[in-house]
């Protein structure tokens, strides 16, 4: 075999090794309230948010809330940015973050909305 093609062959298989070691750590699992506390890795879960239970400092800009899963379990979360603008409509929200002394620190806050697709209930 000729020498430049198993270089090339040995270049490619390590570019493609990288690549899906680099895919793998990129991936962030969705998890239980109950698996984020016990994690020590950034995570995403997703729930309902707590009605009246969400408030945001414009000073720190820090936003508490919290979050109930369909077991009725909550978790509280602090996100150090802005305030989602279309919050209290959300029906769903995906926390991405790390648990710490005794909250959800949140890395990222994502809505998820009703679709103005769906029939309305007259």
């Amino acid at each position: 075999m000729n020498i430049k093609v198993l270089i090339g062959i040995i270049i490619i298989l390590v570019f493609v090794i990288f690549g899906t070691f680099s895919f793998k750590k990129s991936l962030t699992p969705y998890v239980s309230f109950e698996e984020a506390k016990s994690m020590d890795a950034i995570v995403q879960v997703i729930g309902k948010v707590a009605q009246g239970e969400s408030t945001y400092d414009t000073t720190t800009h820090l936003f508490h809330f919290t979050l109930r899963d369909p077991e009725g379990d909550a978790l509280d979360v602090v996100f150090d940015g802005t305030k989602p603008a279309n919050f209290e409509q959300a029906t769903d929200v995906v926390v991405i973050g790390k648990y710490g002394e005794g909250k959800f620190v949140a890395n990222q806050v994502l809505v998820k909305c009703p679709s103005k697709y769906q029939g309305s209930e007259l």
